[in-house]
């Protein structure tokens, strides 16, 4: 008896109802789009006729049967997929504007066993081929699953005060302003008048070794502008979970160690504290998306709808560009995607009319140096981030590579820079170049203006 080779999990019906919907309904598009991609489709037709809607979307044109097919055939795909007959039968058979998102998470869901029978066979195999090292096989096993994991952990932008009320909820802890703004403030002095603030439709890279406090200077960005200009802000943390981001932000505000915070080591006094801050922090514009996995496209239609919702946006912070995943057109090449990141950035900061700071990992490039002070030349090895920004900012602190000990023989008159840093203004568009000091607490997560020497002393 010869037994047929199973299929594996699809459904064409809701794949070409995706389709369909897309066709009749022109904000489906930015419904779906963070649930699916190209690669979820099982027929390839499917799949290529979704990937040119998400090339139609991206240059902001209309998605409808003409500009489907138009750019269908200028991709010479249109015969492949069956021509203007399959267009027009999906759309008489299948097209509604209810449900799109139903159709999206069935196709998802087949795509995702899919993987899983990839990932089995994967599996199966290094099994089969053995060896001394059990461990690192089964650790490369566990990789593969949690990817598939990961994958689907998409998350969305979440306000920061349903944040907080988990926070508080958690361990049994028992008004909207809208404006326009111009320049975004960091709140920090000196490099507001620098910089003259953020400015809209810019790109502004902060980049720096690991270690130094871009990721906690960044949320100080966010929080100075919601608190100062009733700023409405974007937050995607790719590598820290949103009650990580909670505990900082709380940390900042309050004053207490961030640890006890994260703990829950915390006196009466410090409660008190804390639950202030959470009243101070409430009613800010920041809302958080801590997916794992984040492209271009799906930050762009993350923001697109939330700046539909809420009329506007007036700064995005991302945590960090090389986390970021492109189009997938550059798999083997990291340093092209990384290009395309920097750049789709970019367009997205003109698009939106709003400044994107998005931190950035330096190479061990500085390590070798003498100085250990950051370059342009050291962001160059990462794609085009220095051409795209409008802005670069570098983090130096001297005290990563200068104990104390040290300093004082060398130094024995001056003062050991403790949390002292260097915030270097390599390049500004638009504006000088230059540098100012903050100081860093790290153990509250708050950058601070450094006082002049005569209040310091008075």
């Amino acid at each position: 008896m010869v037994t047929a080779e199973k299929l594996p999990p699809f459904d064409v019906e809701a794949e070409e109802a995706v389709i369909a919907s897309l066709l009749v309904d022109e904000e489906a598009i930015g419904r779906v789009e963070g649930i699916i991609q190209p690669e979820d489709f099982y027929r390839d037709q499917n799949r290529w006729a979704y990937d040119a809607c998400l090339a139609l979307w991206s240059r902001n044109e209309p998605i409808n049967q003409v500009t489907l097919a138009h750019e269908l055939a200028r991709r010479e795909k249109l015969d492949d997929v069956g021509g203007l007959p399959y267009l027009a039968r999906i759309t008489m058979e299948l097209a509604t504007p209810v449900g799109v998102e139903h159709y999206a998470t069935i196709v998802k869901r087949d795509a995702t066993y899919r993987a899983m029978i990839t990932v089995g066979s994967q599996i199966v195999q290094m099994a089969y081929q053995g060896g001394p090292d059990l461990d690192g096989t089964i650790a490369r096993a566990e990789n593969l699953v949690m990817n598939i994991r990961e994958s689907q952990r998409m998350g969305d932008l979440v306000a920061l005060r349903n944040l907080l009320d988990e926070f508080w909820e958690k361990p049994g802890i028992d008004s909207v302003l809208v404006g326009s703004i111009g320049a975004i403030r960091s709140g920090f002095m000196d490099l507001d008048a620098l910089l003259g603030g953020f400015q809209r439709s810019d790109l502004v890279v902060v980049a720096a070794r690991p270690g130094v406090g871009k990721s906690a200077l960044l949320l100080n960005f966010a929080r100075n502008a919601a608190v100062a200009q009733n700023a409405r802000v974007a937050m995607f943390t790719i590598e820290m979970a949103s009650d990580q981001l909670v505990h900082r932000l709380l940390a900042a505000e309050s004053g207490i160690d961030v640890g006890r915070i994260r703990l829950g080591q915390l006196n009466e006094a410090q409660e008190q504290k804390l639950m202030a801050a959470t009243g101070e922090l409430h009613p800010l514009e920041i809302y958080i998306d801590d997916s794992a996995v984040v492209t271009i496209s799906q930050l762009q239609a993350k923001l697109r709808r939330l700046s539909q919702q809420l009329g506007g946006l007036d700064l995005v912070v991302i945590d960090y560009l090389q986390l970021m995943h492109g189009s997938g057109r550059y798999r083997d090449n990291r340093v092209q995607e990384v290009s395309e990141i920097s750049r789709g950035l970019k367009m997205l900061a003109r698009d939106l009319d709003v400044p994107i700071v998005a931190a950035a990992q330096l190479s061990r490039a500085a390590e070798m140096r003498q100085t250990h002070v950051p370059l342009l030349s050291d962001l160059r090895e990462s794609g085009s981030i220095e051409q795209d920004a409008d802005v670069v900012l570098f983090l130096y602190r001297e005290d990563m590579y200068v104990n104390r000990e040290e300093w004082e023989s060398r130094e024995p008159e001056g003062i050991y820079p403790e949390g002292i840093t260097k915030v270097i203004v390599a390049k500004h568009r638009n504006g000088p170049t230059g540098q100012v000091a903050l100081h860093f607490r790290s153990h509250v997560s708050r950058f601070e203006d450094l006082l002049p020497m005569n209040e310091e002393t008075a």
